[in-house]
């Protein structure tokens, strides 16, 4: 499944406009006053506060301006109340709009491989933090013990099915692990949204919008809703079938040397009835020492 991105341009916008009403843009009365035939903003009032024609706001949301500026764009974002991550995704819309496409595909084909340094991290990691590296697209790249403990063996998987948003959405057990399912599937989703406007030629991505599509009832609505999100941080509440509830801390850390890799590190509040499950699941799961050798082993064969 592609995505037509002119179209996904004009749809973000519309979406954008249609939340707003022209009290929260700062509009005066007497401009937005008369009968409103559409939710939120009129074109015509976001080129008014974009400071632009109305005929160039139009053009640009049908996707048919072929060279818009950051200037622009960032009055546009403004205009909208656009936060910092939906105006970088306005913008990577933009750019793929009017066709500049260089340099993005390389992404979705170069085979990832996480520095012996950074597994070295999460081994040491591995009795008090679940950690795992993910990509853009939510693939899982490498998950020390703990995390496998706590969300699933990625390791386990076929390849291709190592993808944390599809765990989400996908299985079944992630409905009952993740006490609040439908707040993280529509978080995953929407950092989803957020990487295909950066990714546009990204096969892999694309296809699995399709098989979220096809096989998840909810996934279609949450999608058109134009959402996007970075998912930095936040608490998640677990009901895991081994130490029952826990109430986790997750923080996303990006890799600089390692570009479209990042840390997903997850902690408890110390003194804390989840920091217990959390000791408690490490116990539990912690490797003997002939599986560290054999993972040792298979890391310098990879």
């Amino acid at each position: 499944m592609s995505m037509d991105h002119n179209a996904e341009l004009g749809d973000f916008l519309r979406s954008r406009r249609s939340r707003l009403r022209p009290g929260d843009a700062g509009l005066p009365p007497g401009v937005s006053a008369g009968t409103r035939r559409v939710p939120g903003l009129r074109r015509e009032e976001v080129a008014l506060l974009a400071g632009v024609s109305t005929d160039y706001y139009t053009r640009l949301e049908q996707g048919r301006h072929p060279h818009v500026s950051e200037a622009v764009l960032d009055a546009v974002a403004r205009a909208l109340c656009l936060d910092d991550v939906e105006r970088g995704y306005l913008h990577d819309l933009v750019r793929t709009a009017v066709g500049s496409r260089r340099g993005r595909a390389a992404d979705a084909t170069r085979a990832p491989r996480v520095r012996a340094a950074v597994h070295q991290m999460l081994d040491v990691l591995g009795d008090v933090s679940p950690v795992l590296v993910v990509n853009h697209r939510g693939d899982v790249l490498a998950a020390n013990h703990l995390a496998r403990a706590l969300i699933t063996d990625f390791d386990a998987l076929p390849r291709l099915e190592r993808n944390l948003t599809r765990f989400v959405l996908l299985d079944p057990a992630a409905r009952e692990l993740y006490r609040d399912w439908e707040d993280v599937a529509q978080v995953f989703v929407a950092k989803l949204r957020l990487a295909a406007g950066s990714h546009p030629d990204d096969r892999r991505l694309n296809e699995l919008v399709g098989e979220f599509c096809v096989k998840v009832p909810e996934f279609s609505a949450w999608w058109d809703s134009h959402r996007v999100q970075q998912c930095a941080h936040g608490e998640q509440r677990f009901a895991h079938p081994v130490v029952g509830e826990l109430t986790l801390h997750h923080e996303a850390l990006a890799l600089p040397a390692d570009p479209d890799q990042e840390v997903c590190l997850y902690s408890a509040e110390p003194g804390t009835t989840s920091a217990d499950a959390l000791r408690l699941l490490a116990s539990w799961a912690a490797p003997t020492d002939l599986e560290r050798t054999l993972t040792d082993d298979a890391r310098h064969h990879h």
